[in-house]
């Protein structure tokens, strides 16, 4: 079973709001329950950055980028094994590959490279 799988990705003009899933039951409950997961996105000739991330093992810690603070929203659900990232007013720099990413590591935050499970992305377009 593949660990993450992300949905919810589509075209939008800029000011319109999309939300992202990340089906994280292939994940065990214990990763699941005791890790970090996070957003991140990547567009064409550009480095992947990280969007927002979130620990939530009864009380929710998540973290954001700067560049989407204030627009975007992320949150986990323990029963389901989801993580949802709510995207409000979109702008065309936000056009990319969305990745759901898991990391063993509860105060990962943004540090990519503790996060180790990848999903295979689910595309985001804005168009102005």
């Amino acid at each position: 079973q593949v660990p993450l799988v992300e949905s919810g990705g589509g075209s939008v003009r800029a000011g319109e709001s999309l939300n992202l899933s990340c089906d994280a039951s292939g994940l065990s409950d214990n990763s699941f329950w005791g890790g970090r997961l996070g957003w991140f996105r990547q567009s064409p000739g550009r480095e992947r950055q990280a969007v927002a991330s979130i620990f939530d093992a009864g009380t929710p810690y998540p973290t954001y980028a700067d560049s989407v603070k204030g627009r975007f929203t992320i949150s986990k659900d323990n029963t389901k094994k989801t993580v949802t990232l709510q995207m409000n007013s979109l702008k065309p720099d936000d056009t990319a590959m969305y990745f759901c990413a898991h990391s063993s590591r509860p105060w990962a935050q943004l540090q990519e490279d503790k996060y180790k499970t990848w999903g295979q992305g689910t595309q985001v377009t804005v168009s102005s």
